[in-house]
């Protein structure tokens, strides 16, 4: 792509970084922003700084926040006894959506892969256990993309809560195998959490 200005080109070039966004679609976004005042343009990069720069991570659940605690861990009206164990925040957005859940999250960051090299060390586990071993936690909730990875977290994690007396289920497998939970449709993940399965039953099965 034949561009007539170096500044334009690189614009574009940094545009096409984003996941899903060729450069194209990159070039009708930097040509949209040359529309715009300069004090829009000045203000929408600097809203995008200021996040990344600012954006914090809770220090209970590991999703984002704009201070310590993240907006669903500092909420009263939660259930903060339940915890939906999830891999990232497109999860806990995703859940968010189906207005099913009052509890509170665990964002592990990931989930056992060993051909991607990521073990259980990398990822938000150690956390999740002494969050089950110092508060007074009644259920624990998986929800992870119903794959072998997310099924091998499970049995890892599982296997560390033996001597908890909280309760461990798993979303039921409304989503199909080998599926990504953040692209279940909201009527499937709700009904999935409401059917939520013994983790017991779910690992055997």
């Amino acid at each position: 792509m034949q561009l007539p200005s170096l500044l334009l080109e690189n614009a574009v070039n940094e545009f096409a970084k984003l996941p899903g966004i060729g450069k194209k679609t990159a070039l009708r976004m930097v040509l949209h922003l040359l529309k715009q005042d300069t004090e829009i343009v000045t203000h929408f990069s600097e809203t995008i700084a200021k996040m990344r720069k600012e954006v914090k991570f809770c220090r209970r659940c590991h999703n984002i926040s704009d201070g310590d605690f993240c907006a669903i861990c500092a909420n009263s009206a939660r259930n903060q006894q339940m915890i939906c164990v999830v891999e990232n925040l497109r999860d806990v957005i995703a859940i968010e959506s189906t207005q099913q859940f009052n509890g509170t999250y665990h964002i592990l960051g990931g989930i056992i892969s060993p051909l991607d090299g990521i073990g259980p060390d990398q990822l938000n586990i150690s956390s999740l256990i002494h969050r089950i071993e110092t508060e007074s936690i009644s259920e624990l909730i998986f929800a992870l993309s119903p794959n072998i990875q997310g099924d091998t977290t499970i049995y890892y994690i599982q296997k560390k809560l033996q001597n908890t007396p909280c309760t461990v289920t798993t979303i039921a497998r409304g989503i199909a195998f080998g599926g990504e939970l953040e692209y279940a449709d909201e009527m499937t993940l709700a009904r999935s959490l409401a059917n939520r399965l013994p983790v017991q039953q779910y690992v055997k099965s």
